[in-house]
């Protein structure tokens, strides 16, 4: 074959892979914004893309369809949200964007395989995380919960002059994690329960010692998180009387996470963007920038992945801001912490509501020793109304 004709053919096969048909099968950006999560359908957990709120698309049924056009070649569909994490930066957010695009472009909201949010459930998205880290005192204004104006602004500068490294404590998953409309279970006798509004950052890529410069190359993206916590602390006696970190924490339902995930090319920058809120039944209790933050997102990941390697579908939440302890707002309740019946619900602008019930768990089993945390009220007395 003379070079002639291999150089024709060469730009011949070079012009059959960049013909418009096969890049256009290779979607590089998305016509809309969307947000990934889980959802109950047809009483299977099951991977889903969320359209301005209110369409979800079944990702692994929509993945089919797609695949009937030979355009498109074959991609599994993620089987779970850790594996969608884990895989969208290795080229599945691309057929993602394929799938959405397909949908807003040939009008399919009415096909088998999108339903309305209204008509699903809505689960915590992920099920469930290997580790949530949680910073502890991240506002300044949680660090001065009830000052004065003035007081605030001279522990303020105190500690924007002291900042020290970040408090991180870890929360358990599977048992503390709900998705948005689950109950949140205040537990038997325990009666100091309060609430905190987080922004709950997802690590997309693994890392050690990630620098804060690099931060964001390793983040997934951003949902709702709250930091559910039981305030009336262990019984005299014993080891550690007084403060429970587990206790605290650690509760069933104490974790609630979602509604959906804002993958971060679709958010912006957390630490110009963040505007979040607490409400409780009509009441708002807390509400928050990012600028009073004591360490910023990045400075956190630095610190968390210097302790202990971060993983896809690892959470990291940033802290809640002042309006509770001493800084709580009085609601109808007349009570400083949350009464059953209460209505939740927890917004970050941008990425979604969280909204939970609060209820009262109703009795223990009677074969209990006594080894059990006991209720609050046994050993410092009955809540202040």
């Amino acid at each position: 074959m003379g070079r002639i004709t291999r150089l024709t053919l060469a730009l011949a096969t070079l012009a059959v892979f960049a013909s418009p048909a096969l890049i256009n099968a290779q979607a590089m950006s998305s016509d809309v914004p969307f947000k990934v999560g889980t959802f109950g359908i047809d009483g299977e957990p099951t991977v889903g893309l969320v359209l301005r709120d209110a369409l979800i698309i079944d990702v692994a049924a929509a993945n089919t369809a797609l695949e009937v056009d030979p355009m498109y070649p074959h991609i599994d569909a993620p089987e779970d949200m850790l594996e969608l994490i884990g895989q969208y930066e290795y080229g599945l957010k691309y057929r993602l964007y394929e799938i959405v695009n397909n949908v807003v472009r040939n009008d399919l909201s009415g096909a088998a395989y999108v339903h309305r949010v209204d008509d699903v459930d809505i689960l915590a998205p992920i099920q469930y995380p290997s580790k949530i880290m949680n910073a502890a005192v991240n506002f300044y204004t949680h660090a001065c919960e009830g000052c004065s104006a003035e007081d605030l602004a001279a522990r303020t500068q105190q500690r924007q002059e002291d900042r020290g490294v970040p408090y991180l404590f870890l929360k358990p998953t599977r048992g503390a994690v709900i998705g948005s409309g689950e109950d949140i279970v205040m537990p038997y006798g325990r009666d100091r329960i309060e609430w905190e509004v987080e922004m709950a950052i997802v690590i997309g890529r693994a890392g050690k010692y990630v620098s804060a410069p690099r931060a964001y190359d390793h983040v997934f993206g951003y949902m709702v998180g709250m930091d559910i916590s039981d305030r009336g602390g262990r019984p005299p006696g014993g080891y550690g009387s007084g403060s429970d970190w587990f206790v605290g924490k650690g509760h069933d339902t104490f974790a609630p996470q979602g509604p959906w995930i804002v993958p971060k090319e679709f958010y912006g920058d957390p630490m110009e963007q963040l505007h979040q809120t607490l409400v409780i039944d009509g009441v708002t209790v807390q509400e928050a920038r990012a600028g009073d933050m004591i360490h910023n997102i990045p400075e956190l990941i630095e610190y968390a992945s210097s302790l202990i390697t971060l993983f896809p579908g690892d959470v990291l939440q940033s802290g809640t801001s002042g309006g509770t302890g001493a800084g709580r707002v009085e609601r109808a309740t007349g009570s400083g912490y949350l009464q059953a019946g209460e209505t939740i619900r927890a917004t970050i602008e941008g990425i979604g509501t969280l909204v939970h019930t609060v209820v009262a768990e109703e009795g223990i089993p009677e074969d209990l020793t006594g080894a059990q945390l006991p209720p609050t009220a046994s050993y410092r007395g009955p809540a202040p109304r």
